[in-house]
């Protein structure tokens, strides 16, 4: 899987329409409409998200590995 920043993952929800409810200090809180999942999204600079994190989202979030890298 490809490292990814925060930000470009954020980016990529967004066009899977995920909406940002909320900003908690450095991590941005995304919700869907009809889901009860929030996904919170580190957003520290261009600092790439670890493996672990970014698979565990990219899961929560119903988008499949290879579209993530």
């Amino acid at each position: 899987m490809k490292s990814v920043s925060g930000r470009e993952f954020a980016r990529l929800i967004e066009r899977r329409g995920w909406q940002l409810l909320r900003v908690n200090g450095s991590h941005h809180i995304y919700g869907k409409a009809g889901s009860v999942i929030r996904l919170s999204i580190p957003i520290h600079g261009n600092r790439p998200l670890k493996t672990g994190l970014l698979r565990h989202l990219a899961k929560l979030a119903g988008i499949s590995e290879d579209e993530v890298g």
